[in-house]
């Protein structure tokens, strides 16, 4: 039988399945995923940072002569789509980190590419 120590995992191990959960999320969910995914555990939150998260076309449509339209247009569709994924996200973050969500937050630059992702958790995970 197993203790209950032996279910900790250090903090590498669980930033790196947490990148892996989100780029899987991105390529299923969303059709492609980033070039570059890191997460970071800082307390109780969970902060994922993604490279080169815009697509082909979204980078022509920012290009475009009507960029600031194009721009809100690209972030609230990303949005809409994180949302309705949620339920996923929550739960796959919720399965990694064995603690509950309080809230999800996040914003994608149309400028550099960069996304942020935000959980916050209702307290830190254990950590070896």
């Amino acid at each position: 039988m197993m203790g209950r120590g032996a279910l900790k995992k250090n903090r590498r191990q669980l930033e790196a399945e947490v990148s892996d959960a989100i780029t899987r999320f991105e390529k299923e969910h969303m059709g492609r995923g980033p070039l570059e995914t890191r997460t970071y555990l800082v307390d109780d939150m969970v902060i994922i940072r993604q490279k080169g998260a815009l697509t082909r076309a979204e980078h022509s449509l920012v290009k475009s002569e009507r960029n600031d339209r194009a721009r809100e247009l690209i972030k609230q569709v990303r949005i809409e789509l994180i949302e309705n994924g949620r339920p996923l996200l929550d739960d796959m973050i919720r399965g990694i980190m064995r603690r509950k969500i309080r809230s999800l937050h996040t914003d994608l630059s149309t400028v550099t590419g960069e996304k942020i992702i935000v959980f916050t958790l209702d307290r830190p995970p254990e950590i070896e």
